[in-house]
């Protein structure tokens, strides 16, 4: 099983230098494989799909597939504050460059401005060899100057100067917001509308750093300091996640994670530290019968089904077989035999069979603002349009929970996105027209120093 988030390798500036046997030019297919995925991303492909399926088409050393993570996930992050580069050095604007060229551009300028791993000649070299050996030798000329333009701007700056240095900057705090977080405008003046400038800014950088690798303990196979112990002597330094009596941070790794040990006996999942969050808030108890309304890809259908002691039900309900295939096949890892998979929209009536459930989790279909350091392209894939299609399904789901629990129950719904519009705004409205109801509690979460994604969860109680 590879880590969740393949991205989670891409380097901040502050990125320290590998070994000296790293620093030579790693050779050209690891630049070729996160071209392609540069490529197929603005073609409409997912970050995590394309990498993985252009790793298997060109198996690399551990370096090379590395170095080829780390430019596409972060050249994907920074493809607003690269466009802003060729904006500036370029004679013809970004979104009007051949789009080989562009991504080829972003492919370079993200070396010299990102990776400390990677010599600035290096960068240069490798590039422009690329355009010659994959269909752009006619336009080597203008990848070489571009980037070397870059390069003689970026040593007239002290070090430790920050990547839009010596970029000019737009005088509307949105724009230029969007220009240094690699953030859609939109979403830039979303975010100073919705927070303090400095929280703004803290969820721009954020959004651009590499996500952290958390695990949670399976409580029914092992514990905490169990699974600390066994990492460690594999090698592998495990800390306690501060609130979460379940939770371990594995730091920045990445890899095959079946190699670790406990993967095998279900001692543990992989499940970001605020994810850890929403399920307890269900308050779940055993013999409990409880529905995951939007469950694949599992992970809180299994932590739902470890809070009640494997006893009683998790009827987990996802629209994709597939996806619930890897739910069965991690449920079966984990021991865990609680849990119901069952394929059906959740949102149809009639789709999920009776009696009520003591209490439900909606784990909502939203626009992922939170995890953007996760999730590189979409930033770039949601739209305002595409937001406001979301909300309409996230009230009707919601709608469609309703008859499904018992008087007086419990029902969180939950989302991984910090959009106001899919969160509290959402509640209010469902509350204006259903008197009835109770909010027992809401929180909202915002990416930053302290890690995690963001999200938001409010804790609904049906009327007695």
């Amino acid at each position: 099983m590879e880590a969740a988030a393949p991205c989670r390798l891409s380097a901040s500036p502050a990125t320290p230098a590998p070994p000296a046997a790293d620093q030579g030019a790693i050779g050209l297919e690891a630049r070729r494989v996160a071209w392609r995925v540069l490529q197929a991303v603005a073609a409409g492909a997912y970050t995590d799909l394309a990498l993985e399926r252009e790793l298997r088409r060109s198996p690399l050393a551990p370096a090379d597939r590395g170095l080829a993570t780390e430019l596409a996930c972060g050249a994907i992050r920074q493809r607003g504050l690269l466009d802003g580069w060729i904006d500036a050095l370029g004679k013809v604007r970004a979104e009007r460059q051949p789009p080989p060229l562009r991504w080829l551009l972003h492919l370079g300028l993200y070396q010299l401005l990102f990776t400390a791993r990677v010599p600035a000649s290096a960068a240069v070299s490798t590039t422009v060899e690329l355009a010659k050996r994959d269909g752009l030798a006619r336009l080597a000329p203008v990848v070489n100057g571009l980037l070397r333009a870059c390069l003689r701007r970026r040593q007239a700056l002290p070090p430790g100067a920050a990547p839009w240095e010596p970029l000019p900057l737009p005088a509307d705090p949105a724009a230029s917001l969007a220009l240094r977080g690699s953030l859609p405008p939109w979403l830039a003046a979303g975010l100073l509308q919705w927070l303090p400038s400095e929280g703004a800014e803290a969820f721009a950088l954020a959004a651009n750093q590499p996500p952290s690798l958390d695990l949670r303990v399976n409580r029914l196979r092992a514990t905490r300091e169990g699974v600390i112990e066994a990492l460690a002597a594999a090698g592998v330094s495990a800390e306690p996640l501060p609130d979460l009596p379940w939770g371990l941070s594995l730091g920045g790794r990445s890899g095959d994670l079946r190699a670790l040990p406990g993967y095998a006996e279900g001692h543990w999942s992989v499940q970001d530290r605020t994810a850890q969050v929403i399920a307890p808030l269900l308050d779940p108890q055993p013999g409990e019968r409880l529905l995951d309304a939007c469950a694949a890809p599992g992970g809180k259908s299994t932590h739902l089904a470890e809070l009640i002691g494997d006893t009683g039900s998790v009827l987990a309900v996802d629209r994709s077989e597939g996806r619930l295939r890897r739910l069965r096949d991690n449920a079966r890892r984990l021991g865990l035999s609680a849990i119901e998979p069952l394929t059906a929209d959740a949102v149809l009536p009639g789709a999920i069979p009776g009696p009520p459930f003591d209490g439900i989790l909606l784990d909502a279909p939203c626009s992922g603002l939170g995890t953007l350091a996760r999730h590189p392209d979409a930033r770039w894939r949601m739209t305002p349009g595409s937001i406001s299609e979301l909300v309409a399904l996230q009230r009707n789901l919601l709608e469609a929970m309703l008859p499904l629990l018992v008087p007086g129950g419990r029902l969180v719904y939950a989302t991984c996105t910090v959009h106001p519009s899919e969160n509290g705004d959402l509640i209010v409205a469902f509350l204006e027209h259903h008197p009835g109801w109770r909010l027992l509690s809401q929180q909202q979460h915002w990416p930053g120093p302290q890690g995690g994604d963001g999200f938001f969860a409010a804790v609904l109680q049906a009327p007695g």
